[in-house]
């Protein structure tokens, strides 16, 4: 039997300053750095604690060569790029250094990690789409963290609902020397095998963490009825999907099988609403993607809410008519319509980059 384990959810970013041209911000999770990926870009302003090599320090002692010393400071960058890979604990932040006490105008690269604190700068006042994007991570804290469980008879994978999509965190399996154990054979070995991942699963969750259990067979309902019977009070439900693994988790996010659950959770009503668009291009209902269309629908004042991918607004190289996505955007306020900045880390989120990244539920038919 073997487990990877993943850090537990902690509190969300936090916000130590704002004002309109820079920001202070505590990074506690992830989520914070999915965020900060996306709000740190070129010619922006990141400031950290970091550390650099004193070379003045360096020479020779007692016959042998002197290393220069590590020496901790505060480090502000001029932003020149970013590297991030989606539910990683690192986002690096590579540019030229605009102030330390020494090496300024030297390259540094910043390694931010859950627990940091970062000072955000830029040139000129955050954009609208910043702002919300900020918000957005912020409110993430209101919401209940929700576990996940997709349970088979010989592998169970634990997933965290997050705001941005299904973070994976541990999978148990009974699975060992390239072979499958015969549960049918060895009731006794199954049962210890839920035991045991039913005492590590409970470590790792709070006592108030709702777990949702689902699956394809019933293996969920076994385990449901042997974790009521150990004592469990969290709330805890049992869901019938017709998929295993990953793409369990994701059906019911987008069946919306968890039912009020998951109503008011930032993720749920992003696949709602991308679920939406799906029915609304398969029954020629008011609906408008592609750049063309998009941008005859912002002009007619039509846009209902425009689902965009968080990722292509901030993308420079592309364009609309012309503009910018960011300039784009802007204009949809004007005519009364919402944005839903959206992550890409889900199954209908990799269906909105299929479409082009951006699609618009309309007021009416164009």
């Amino acid at each position: 039997m073997t487990a990877t384990k993943s850090a537990s959810l902690g509190e969300l970013m936090q916000i130590l300053q704002r004002e309109s041209m820079l920001w202070r911000l505590r990074i506690n999770t992830d989520d914070d750095l999915w965020s900060l990926a996306r709000l740190a870009r070129a010619g922006m302003s990141l400031g950290m604690l970091g550390e650099r090599r004193d070379q003045t320090t360096a020479g020779e002692e007692g016959g042998r060569a002197k290393s220069a010393e590590r020496k901790k400071m505060w480090i502000k960058l001029r932003i020149e790029n970013t590297e991030y890979q989606s539910f990683s604990d690192v986002l690096r932040v590579h540019g030229i250094i605009e102030e330390a006490k020494f090496d300024t105008g030297s390259y540094h690269t910043h390694n931010v990690t859950p627990g940091d604190e970062i000072e955000l700068s830029c040139q000129t006042a955050f954009l609208t789409t910043d702002n919300q994007l900020l918000q957005q991570a912020v409110d993430a804290a209101k919401q209940v963290k929700i576990a996940l469980a997709v349970v088979e008879n010989d592998e169970i994978i634990l997933f965290h609902i997050t705001p941005r999509g299904l973070r994976e965190s541990t999978t148990w399996t009974m699975r060992g020397g390239g072979k499958r154990v015969d549960i049918k054979e060895s009731s006794g070995v199954a049962k210890g095998f839920r035991e045991k991942v039913i005492t590590e699963l409970t470590a790792s969750l709070s006592d108030e963490t709702p777990l949702i259990l689902c699956g394809p067979g019933h293996a969920r309902e076994v385990m449901l009825s042997e974790m009521k019977k150990q004592g469990q009070t969290r709330f805890m439900s049992s869901i019938a999907t017709s998929m295993s693994g990953r793409a369990g988790a994701n059906e019911v996010l987008r069946e919306g099988l968890a039912g009020s659950l998951l109503e008011d959770y930032a993720i749920s009503k992003e696949i709602g609403l991308l679920e939406e668009a799906w029915k609304r291009i398969s029954t020629n209902g008011a609906i408008a993607y592609g750049k063309d269309e998009l941008d005859k629908a912002l002009n007619e004042g039509a846009i209902e809410t425009l689902l965009i991918s968080a990722d292509l607004i901030r993308d420079e190289e592309d364009s609309i008519n012309g503009q910018s996505w960011q300039d784009w955007c802007q204009k949809l306020t004007e005519f009364g319509g919402e944005m839903v900045q959206c992550s890409t880390d889900h199954d209908s989120g990799q269906q909105l980059i299929g479409m082009g990244g951006a699609i618009a539920l309309l007021r009416f038919k164009i």
